[in-house]
């Protein structure tokens, strides 16, 4: 019987494109610290959870390997949709949320994580639990480390495992077409951790690790504690953020953009025709969708569909339209600042 982490060839196929698509819907997006990817043991990628399934895309664009992730349980309950889950292999995770009940299914999901990493495929979990576009962290679930300890007892002895913590960076937590920054931390040696903190027993242990892990998420964010001035402390830390959160300027000249639409006029033409009935549709899906933080992974679903059921006609538009909602955001951003230098 296959394994959710066993290769598809229809997947392996896919694969590229959609990766392909996540990149040109962002202006720019930047790994930081990919050398710190261990190749000597089984890893578990553990992520801040700020932006629905585009913090997925991000991970899984770290390098070309397949990778296992788990999503929250109660999306698996209809059958079509749990085998395309399966099939893009996810896995369900219980939360506290869904009942005592319920988690005591994670058992079956914990078993399969181990055996995934046990076949060298990596795995992810974000670690939060749910979604928040926020700069800060909520307290990390246990169940990251039960998986890494369980899959440390079961093959720890032929190669370590490692817990690996990431950051998302994302320019604007609602809108695609900006910049994304993930950092890629240094991993933390669980199999190594183990054996130093031989004297704690397994909650005291979990507890540590948890402790251990939620320093270097908060390292690789721009991170900012919750408090009742969250806004003004990060206001001040993005004028100046340290150097690894510093975003590029990229803005394309507006004579060079007026150039580039004259020449392409006739396609440009034809694809806007045929784009601005997707759009509305587009902003229909949008407004049914009440949680904004789920805005730019909706938008990316749609354009990794219509895009190529147009044939790519629509794609020069597309481009056109991403490079002028940039520069507007950046000059509301300037006269913003203005206003309050004033």
């Amino acid at each position: 019987m296959a394994q959710i982490q066993d290769k598809n060839k229809l997947y392996a196929f896919l694969r590229p494109y959609v990766d392909w698509m996540f990149r040109r819907s962002y202006r720019h997006i930047r790994y930081v610290g990919r050398e710190n990817v261990p190749t000597d043991g089984a890893v578990i990628f553990a992520p801040n959870h700020t932006n629905a399934l585009c913090d997925a895309m991000a991970i899984l664009g770290i390098d070309g390997s397949r990778k296992v992730f788990v999503a929250r349980a109660d999306i698996f309950r209809k059958p079509r949709l749990a085998r395309l889950l399966t099939w893009l292999k996810i896995m369900p995770i219980r939360r506290m949320r869904d009942g005592v009940d319920e988690v005591r299914h994670n058992d079956e999901t914990m078993d399969k994580a181990v055996e995934t990493l046990h076949d060298g495929v990596p795995f992810c979990i974000l670690p939060e639990g749910r979604h928040r576009p926020m700069h800060s962290l909520l307290p990390l679930s246990k169940g990251i480390f039960r998986i890494a300890l369980r899959a440390n007892d079961e093959f720890g002895k032929e190669r370590p495992i490692y817990i690996l913590p990431v950051g998302l960076e994302y320019g604007d937590y609602y809108h695609l077409w900006n910049d994304l920054t993930v950092n890629i931390g240094k991993p933390i040696n669980v199999t190594q951790f183990v054996a130093e903190h031989s004297d704690l027993e397994r909650p005291q242990l979990i507890l540590a690790l948890r402790e251990e892990l939620t320093q270097r998420m908060r390292e690789q964010i721009l991170w900012v504690p919750d408090d009742e001035h969250y806004e003004e402390n990060f206001a001040k830390l993005r004028a100046n953020p340290p150097a690894p959160f510093r975003f590029k300027e990229h803005r394309l000249p507006h004579w060079l953009l007026f150039i580039i639409l004259i020449l392409l006029s006739p396609l440009f033409l034809v694809s806007l025709a045929l784009t601005i009935p997707l759009w509305a549709v587009w902003l229909i899906i949008r407004w049914s969708v009440k949680d904004p933080a789920f805005h730019n992974s909706v938008q990316y679903v749609w354009q990794l569909l219509f895009i190529p059921a147009t044939l790519f006609i629509t794609l020069p538009f597309w481009i056109f339209l991403q490079e002028y909602v940039y520069q507007v955001r950046i000059l509301r951003s300037e006269r913003g600042k203005l206003k309050g230098d004033n």
